[in-house]
């Protein structure tokens, strides 16, 4: 077979030129091409890229990411040779020979890594999408309207969370001063009082103090307004479209959708250093709700608090415990939670089952998975990169094990579309490998929009 002319490159022409010239001159797959094909493939391919200037651009941009042509591979890896111009154009992330090609760009590299050493396992996993304070968290500042739809961490949002095909609702718990569950993120609580803004520390309130504020259930009583302070001081009317009254956990338990899962966030203060005994009589007051309401409900805790998810595990055995971690994106003066690597070991020394990281956390450090997976943990991701569904296909790939998202709606959606899940079964509440439910997990993403993610998320978690 006579491979088709390739047309003559201009010394300027880029990488990415070359490498959409290539694809055009390629001839058709055949299992059959000879050594001859593959050598004239290559010697054009190699005096197209010896034509090119140095290139101006930075090497880790996704346009300067050249791949290094190593010697011819064996019969039957032709297309993958002619398609490996860049690693845009891998046509699978498992296809393409050892030693073929080599990636200048670790981070896309080690993510293609990640994506196809979670492809070669032999057991299918069930891919969870989880509501992030049920339908969403309030995200006050943003533009999207989307994110203030339904007052978040309350009954009236994970009930329309239920609504569409998530397994889990991530809440916030805090303890009252008189020792009462309640579902709230912030530390502190805020309103406005004959135009003065006042705050309280919510762990500091007595619960009829703490549902007085914002919305109330019953008709004709008003609570005090709420208002919410933003990262960079703002301060902002807590209003949303679909209102609903703060609630304690037992409610929770009470009035949502018994087919929804809880993972309980055991919320703690960063700039407080907690003692055992304050910790303690914090997680007891929960298991006290938790052992008598949740009946057959799946439950799962997590925690940024090192100490409280080492506690809550010889508290109880019943439920998983995992560990939060914003996986080295930030830094904190406890050096358990500054990376992914503190975070397994963490795990393995407290008999935890599994790790929550910021999604960046993960694009950054890809070779972590691996380790997590060996270390038979359970992954799951939280982050605004969660309502990426692109990222979030790319989590499926690398072997994470579910998201906590903020657009239930449309990232529900994109996975029903882009993975066949295998039905939930009764081990829903453990997403860990070994517990995974039975069932195919098929991509439908083409080989080119993987290619081009590849390029795309290390960008991204800059």
């Amino acid at each position: 077979m006579a491979p088709r002319n390739i047309p003559a490159t201009p010394a300027a022409a880029s990488i990415s030129t070359t490498a959409s010239l290539i694809n055009d001159a390629l001839p058709s797959p055949s299992p059959a091409a000879d050594i001859a094909t593959k050598k004239f493939i290559q010697s054009r391919f190699n005096a197209l890229l010896s034509s090119l200037p140095p290139s101006p651009i930075h090497p880790g941009s996704p346009a300067g990411r050249s791949l290094l042509l190593l010697p011819i591979p064996p019969a039957g890896t032709t297309m993958a040779l002619l398609k490996a111009a860049r690693v845009a154009d891998v046509p699978t992330l498992d296809l393409v020979a050892p030693g073929l090609v080599v990636e200048t760009a670790d981070a896309a590299a080690s993510i293609a890594a990640a994506a196809a050493a979670a492809a070669g396992q032999q057991q299918q996993r069930r891919f969870s999408v989880i509501g992030h304070r049920g339908k969403g968290m309030n995200a006050l500042a943003s533009a999207d309207r989307r994110l203030q739809e339904v007052r978040e961490n309350t009954v009236r949002s994970f009930n329309d969370a239920a609504r569409f095909p998530v397994d889990f609702v991530e809440f916030d718990v805090q303890v009252t001063k008189d020792g009462c569950p309640i579902i709230f993120h912030d530390d502190f609580i805020y309103t406005e009082e004959d135009g003065k803004i006042s705050r309280k520390r919510v762990t500091d309130l007595q619960l009829e103090d703490f549902l007085h504020y914002g919305p109330q259930n019953e008709q004709g009583k008003i609570g005090k307004p709420l208002l919410r302070k933003m990262k960079d001081g703002r301060m902002l009317n807590w209003n949303v479209q679909s209102e609903d009254a703060l609630c304690t956990l037992q409610e929770a338990f009470e009035k949502v959708n018994p087919r929804l899962g809880f993972n309980v966030e055991l919320k703690f203060d960063d700039y407080i250093e907690y003692q055992d005994k304050e910790l303690t009589r914090i997680l007891q007051a929960i298991l006290k709700v938790i052992f008598e309401y949740a009946k057959d409900r799946p439950i799962l805790f997590s925690s940024f608090q090192p100490d409280a998810a080492q506690l809550m595990r010889k508290l109880q055995s019943k439920y998983p415990v995992y560990f939060l971690t914003n996986g080295g994106t930030e830094i904190y003066t406890d050096v358990r939670r500054n990376s992914l690597e503190e975070a397994i070991k963490l795990c393995l020394g407290s008999g935890l089952e599994g790790i929550v990281s910021e999604a960046r956390g993960i694009f950054r450090h890809p070779a972590a998975i691996p380790k997590i997976k060996e270390s038979n943990l359970s992954l799951l991701t939280y982050g605004t990169l969660n309502n990426v569904p692109e990222a979030v296909y790319m989590q499926h790939l690398m072997g994470v094990n579910g998201v906590i998202v903020d657009l239930v709606p449309e990232i529900t959606e994109a996975v029903s579309e882009l993975i066949a899940l295998p039905e939930p079964g009764p081990e829903v509440e453990n997403l860990s490998n070994n517990q995974a439910a039975k069932g195919a997990a098929t991509p439908n993403f083409s080989q080119c929009e993987i290619s081009f993610l590849l390029r795309l998320i290390p960008e991204l978690v800059q």
